[in-house]
This record gives C-alpha cells, structure tokens and sequence, in this order.
C-alpha cells in the first residue's frame, strides 16, 4: 500500500542531515539550529520557564503565590521547582507563619543568568529563522 503524503514528510522531518539535525533544523540557517542545539533544557521546559519568568520581576514568591501565577496544580509546581533548585537555578525558604507551613521562592544570580542566555539564544534563533 503506497504512504500518503503526510507520513513522507513526517519521515523527511525526522531523517537527519549530514550534520546529524532533523531535516526541518536543517533548513533553517546554520546558526539557528546552532543556538535551537544550544537551549537550556532546565529552563526551556514550559513551565519551568514560567517559574523563572515570574521570580524574575518578583523578588519572592509565596507557593501559592506562585502556583496561581503559573496556574498549575501543587504536585506539578513541587516537581518543577525542585528541578529548578537542583540546577542552582531558585531556592526555597521553609518556615511557618502563624502555625501555617510557607515556602518562598527566589531567583538565584545563577538563575538570572541562565535566564539572560536562555533569552539570548531564542532571540538569535528567532532573528536566524526571520532572516532565512
């Protein structure tokens, strides 16, 4: 049964080039896929992204603050922001007020800066794809 066109360029898309990128990173300027290659996965991730965003004009977040900012669910703001910890990238601070348990959030200088490079290389990546 011959593949209908859909499933060709799906194939085409996922077959790398000779430099080992998928087809479509292939087409888009060499530094475009440069800078696609070089994207902070930590931080990449949506909702993390989110996080960083939002303790970025915020010097501290309350959780719950911040779960209503992201407009996420409590298992999935704990499992982000501890990946975000574990990289260096915002800390946690534990305490009680009024017998009530309160975690707060900020960004790190290390998170600032991942943040800034993360920023840079979307901004060359979307100035490399308007330029191709």
């Amino acid at each position: 049964m011959a593949r209908g066109g859909a499933a060709r360029k799906r194939d085409a898309a996922a077959t790398p080039d000779s430099a080992g990128r998928p087809a479509k990173l292939a087409g888009v300027a060499g530094s475009a896929g440069a800078h696609a290659a070089g994207l902070d996965r930590v931080i990449h991730e949506r909702m993390r992204l989110a996080i960083v965003s939002a303790l970025a004009v915020n010097p501290k977040l309350s959780f719950t603050e911040l779960k209503r900012l992201v407009d996420t669910s409590d298992g999935n703001l704990s499992v982000h922001a501890r990946k975000l910890e574990d990289a260096g990238y915002i800390t946690s601070d534990k305490g009680f007020e009024d017998r009530v348990p309160r975690t707060e959030y900020t960004l790190t200088r290390q998170g600032r800066a991942a943040l800034d490079r993360y920023l840079g290389h979307m901004e060359a990546l979307i100035r490399a794809t308007r330029q191709g």
